[in-house]
């Protein structure tokens, strides 16, 4: 994204309250985080945008973090018929049914242990990359976890909140 205000902003930016609160919950299903990044329109730029929702991921509450957590399906199994959670997942779509069944295996020990599903930025990653991730994190303390899906939530937020603003171009 350039420094200037793109169309696509300029439309997020000139979105009807109750629409722009859509968009946003379809980015994170955080309430704290899109009423945070509603109450900071109009954004001068896509990094503007960027950093108001990177400070309010900050800013997220366990309970905030938990709920943003929610909208999120356990990797291998995308929603069905959520584009989003597929294009995000691709690299377990051609994942052998061995690795499929290791990931839910691990998913269920993750979620087990910590009480909420494995939660990582899966753009660009490959099934084998999300399955030795999960072996690695699920070693952490609670705390470690939390601030580790804090950040990936973070990633995960730039990337749709960037297609949001390519799609108001449409």
């Amino acid at each position: 994204m350039t420094s200037s205000t793109t169309p696509g902003l300029t439309r997020f930016n000139a979105l009807e309250e109750a629409a722009a609160t859509a968009a946003l919950h379809e980015a994170c299903a955080s309430t704290a985080w899109g009423s945070k990044l509603l109450a900071q329109r109009p954004y001068a730029t896509a990094e503007d945008l960027f950093a108001a929702s990177d400070a309010a991921m900050a800013e997220l509450t366990a309970d905030d973090l938990a709920e943003a957590m929610a909208g999120h399906p356990p990797i291998g199994r995308p929603k069905p018929g959520d584009p989003t959670s597929s294009r995000e997942q691709r690299g377990m779509a051609g994942a052998s049914e061995e690795l499929k069944t290791e990931m839910l295996e691990l998913n269920l020990a993750y979620q087990e242990k910590f009480g909420h599903v494995f939660l990582i930025c899966a753009t660009g990653r490959t099934g084998e990359q999300m399955r030795d991730a999960v072996k690695e994190r699920i070693g952490n303390s609670p705390e470690q976890e939390r601030e580790i899906v804090r950040a990936e939530l973070g990633k995960i937020n730039r990337i749709r909140l960037t297609r949001l603003l390519e799609e108001q171009t449409a």
